[in-house]
């Protein structure tokens, strides 16, 4: 987002992101914090999939960046976080991750530590 830039919320509830080809592409930032994130991964690996058809096949979908805000008290309760890792090795710029951590009390692993906020 910009300065200025509309944006719309929702949380919890009923939600999901099915774009459709011929969509005008939509950049969306995912905000999740400890077991909250199953939904937004569901989102994450659905967005992953249509990345993967687009580059493959040209499906028609017209996709835009998403970045995943996630949270947790330590890394060892950020959930799919190599799976996430993954992702944004396969799909650089597209899909990108800021964990945040807020207890954190040993090291940081190498892997992790270039995408990880907290105290």
């Amino acid at each position: 987002c910009t300065l200025d830039s509309e944006v719309a919320l929702r949380v919890g509830g009923d939600f999901f992101f099915d774009p459709q080809p011929g969509d005008s592409p939509v950049n969306l930032v995912l905000i999740a914090g400890g077991v909250g994130i199953n939904p937004l991964f569901s989102i994450l690996l659905h967005i992953a999939d249509l990345h993967g058809y687009q580059e493959g096949k040209g499906n028609g979908h017209k996709l835009g960046t998403v970045k995943l805000y996630y949270s947790a008290k330590n890394t060892s309760e950020l959930l799919f976080k190599k799976n996430i890792l993954g992702l944004m090795n396969t799909f650089p710029g597209k899909i990108t991750c800021c964990f945040h951590v807020t207890q954190q009390r040993s090291q940081i692993c190498k892997e992790l530590q270039p995408h990880v906020t907290g105290k």
